[in-house]
């Protein structure tokens, strides 16, 4: 009760994927303005290595868990409610990238793997905290966020991505008919759909990433967009208007455009 006393009046927020990439820049963003954070990932010794580099980093919360283990991953999203009387920002960041090729049957494994983190995982990360923010009263209800972190890959499908494409591609489309579901509980369901950030993920990319942003970078703009509740955006804006424009593009020019573009490598 003393850790929640003390931060009773801090922004309270629950990210998966929080050791590396993405989830540690989005870490110490919202940290540096002051929230008190729940990090799931399933490496211990870097969740700890990041809390302790953190701001006031004794009131942050860890969980070492594989978010495929959705009990642990219950557990754990009750354990921070129950600490801190709830949650204001849920970030369903966590989420793997390999190659995969349709035509391997060795490539199906990684193929349920990319779904079961990318798709499956956010839907139980949620789960936990829907009843709980819809129990509050109206005017704390508008400013919870559920957030899902997609990808300009999931806009149309790239050749040697089909997990990821699909698993991206899915994660929008959830997000979409959960922000719908949810519109009039005033709770906020927030699409952020990064394109090439520097990040461990992107470094294994053996070919040009236009408009690649420095990680923190993305992270400020979109903390800051899911603080103002957008329901879908594309980070950078560059590469917003590259994704307006392959949605309206017909099949046979995509199909042209895109046949001979680079593959992402199999394995990681």
């Amino acid at each position: 009760m003393a850790a929640h006393q003390g931060n009773a009046a801090r922004q309270r927020v629950f990210l998966t994927g929080a050791s590396s990439g993405i989830g540690m820049a989005l870490a110490r963003a919202y940290a540096k303005h002051g929230a008190v954070l729940g990090l799931v990932a399933r490496r211990a010794a870097e969740l700890e290595a990041l809390r302790q580099s953190l701001p006031d980093a004794q009131s942050h919360r860890i969980y070492a868990l594989d978010v495929t283990d959705h009990a642990a991953l219950q557990a754990a999203a009750d354990a921070f409610m129950d600490e801190f009387d709830g949650a204001d920002v849920v970030i369903a960041n966590a989420g793997i990238s390999q190659g995969t090729l349709t035509e391997y049957q060795e490539d199906l494994a990684a193929f349920e793997r990319i779904m079961a983190v990318n798709v499956t995982a956010a839907f139980a990360t949620f789960t936990p905290f829907v009843a709980r923010m819809k129990a509050r009263p109206q005017d704390q209800r508008r400013r919870c966020r559920l957030v899902g972190i997609g990808s300009v890959a999931g806009i149309r499908g790239l050749p040697g991505a089909e997990a990821y494409s699909a698993s991206k591609a899915a994660m929008i489309s959830y997000c979409e008919s959960l922000r719908v579901e949810l519109r009039a509980s005033g709770i906020r369901v927030v699409t952020i759909a990064p394109g090439y950030i520097d990040t461990p993920m992107t470094k294994v990319n053996h070919y040009r990433m236009p408009f690649l942003m420095p990680v923190d970078t993305f992270a400020e703009r979109a903390r800051q967009s899911i603080e103002d509740g957008v329901s879908y955006r594309v980070i950078p804006w560059q590469m917003g208007v590259v994704a307006k424009l392959l949605r309206m593009a017909p099949n046979w020019l995509y199909d042209m455009a895109f046949a001979r573009a680079p593959h992402k490598q199999r394995n990681l």
